[in-house]
């Protein structure tokens, strides 16, 4: 059984910062890659970062220059802080654990809403 697992999110005012953080557990296996993604309501799922085990990092157009992922793939971590927070950023935040074997694993989300 694998859980992967979010923490963070909240309630932020617009400009603000927030920082989520992801733990993957419960397999020997290897993890070729973490991510982050979102959803808004009524929208699809986006890509809003990644990061490899080799520590190769991509971003979404949105969030360049205003969130960083870090962390770990070799630990099973990520995080990701996110600075300069807008309204549009307002998304149910979804992990992703991407592990070597081709088998991907999400966390259950995490709500963040940037609102005044």
């Amino acid at each position: 059984q694998v859980d992967v697992v979010e923490s963070g999110g909240g309630l932020v005012q617009p400009g603000g910062s927030l920082r989520l953080s992801c733990t993957a557990s419960g397999s020997s296996t290897r993890i070729f890659l973490m991510g982050w993604y979102r959803q808004a309501p009524g929208k699809e799922r986006e890509l809003v970062a990644h990061k490899t085990s080799g520590s190769s990092t991509r971003y979404s157009d949105s969030v360049k220059g205003r969130f960083t992922i870090s962390g770990d793939t070799a630990e099973n971590t990520v995080y990701l802080q996110m600075n300069s927070l807008q309204p549009e950023d307002t998304a149910v935040y979804y992990c992703k654990a991407h592990f070597y074997g081709n088998t991907v694993y999400w966390g259950q989300g995490i709500q963040v809403t940037v609102s005044s």
